[in-house]
């Protein structure tokens, strides 16, 4: 059956793509995108996709226009070359941070690259550790948001010592840490942050007992890496015996890597939803592939079986 299936890649993450085609036990399929000289995005498949189910993997990350506009002009492609079934596989879902108007006139990006993908042809999406859960229901067509909680679970269980626990940064992510935590039987602990006025630095308290501890950061992407590596220096005040970080999506913008390096985290675990280069700059990093997941997924839904079972 898989005769039927093809799995295509745009230019943001080709290691992964040739991952998940290994995984699956198919060639990845021909496509040419490139640009003019001005800019614009020229893609051209390279086979017939007539009647056939697709796959396109693209993460929307940095340059993410560009990355978009790929994925966007792609799922045209095949759309008008009469694919039977188009799914986009986003590892990671970019303008997923503006989920909802937190201020007046303001946009809701996440919506808005939904309703792009639906236009653009997209029958089924796929994504890794959606920033907000609720994006799932931004779109009207089946979407499945697969974690990459398994595969840093058993890094952790076979990395660290016993003694761990599990810290969220923020407020915002104590669901994830508590269910990880959880997994693993271990403490947990919160990092609570207050600006106690304007112009004045924020004020870290930790909620749960760090001291002597292995401290696991966990969070769903590192961006910055300002709030990490803040809630790092909080653990090492409060007597915590190694510092670890951990999340799905590296995008490591800015003044992320010089952050890291200065910062007290001993090793920083990521995923390779965002392709990072070999010259990042930072011995601390260790990256995770999530291409068996994402293969299984690709696998599950071709053959019509749970893709939800992946994670019970």
């Amino acid at each position: 059956m898989l005769d039927k299936l093809k799995i295509f890649a745009g230019n943001s993450n080709h290691d992964l793509a040739k991952e998940i085609c290994q995984y699956v036990g198919v060639e990845p399929g021909r496509a040419e995108v490139k640009s003019f000289s001005d800019g614009e995005i020229c893609v051209e498949i390279r086979e017939s996709v007539r009647g056939m189910e697709v796959y396109v993997v693209q993460s929307i990350s940095m340059d993410g226009n560009k990355n978009l506009m790929e994925l966007l002009i792609m799922l045209d492609a095949l759309k008008r070359a009469s694919a039977h079934a188009i799914t986009a596989v986003i590892p990671y879902y970019g303008y997923a941070r503006q989920d909802r108007k937190v201020a007046p006139r303001t946009p809701i990006t996440a919506k808005l690259i939904a309703d792009l993908i639906e236009v653009a042809g997209a029958t089924r999406v796929l994504c890794v550790d959606l920033h907000a859960g609720q994006i799932q229901g931004f779109f009207n067509v089946p979407v499945d948001n697969i974690f990459a909680a398994p595969v840093i679970l058993n890094y952790i269980k076979k990395s660290y010592n016993n003694d761990v626990v599990i810290v969220s940064p923020d407020a915002g992510g104590v669901e994830r840490a508590r269910a990880f935590a959880k997994r693993l039987e271990a403490g947990l602990a919160i990092i609570d942050k207050r600006r106690p006025a304007p112009n004045v630095s924020e004020v870290m308290n930790i909620i749960g007992d760090v001291k002597g501890k292995f401290a696991i950061l966990l969070d769903d992407m590192i961006d910055t890496a300002g709030t990490v590596t803040q809630a790092a220096e909080a653990l090492n005040k409060e007597g915590a015996k190694e510092i670890y970080a951990c999340c799905t999506h590296a995008v490591l913008s800015g003044p992320a890597i010089e952050r890291l390096n200065g910062s007290p985290i001993k090793e920083v675990v990521v995923t390779n939803t965002i392709h990072l280069p070999d010259d990042i700059g930072c011995g601390k990093i260790k990256v995770l592939s999530v291409a068996p997941l994402l293969g299984e997924a690709i696998k599950r839904i071709h053959y019509g079986e749970s893709v939800s079972s992946l994670f019970v």
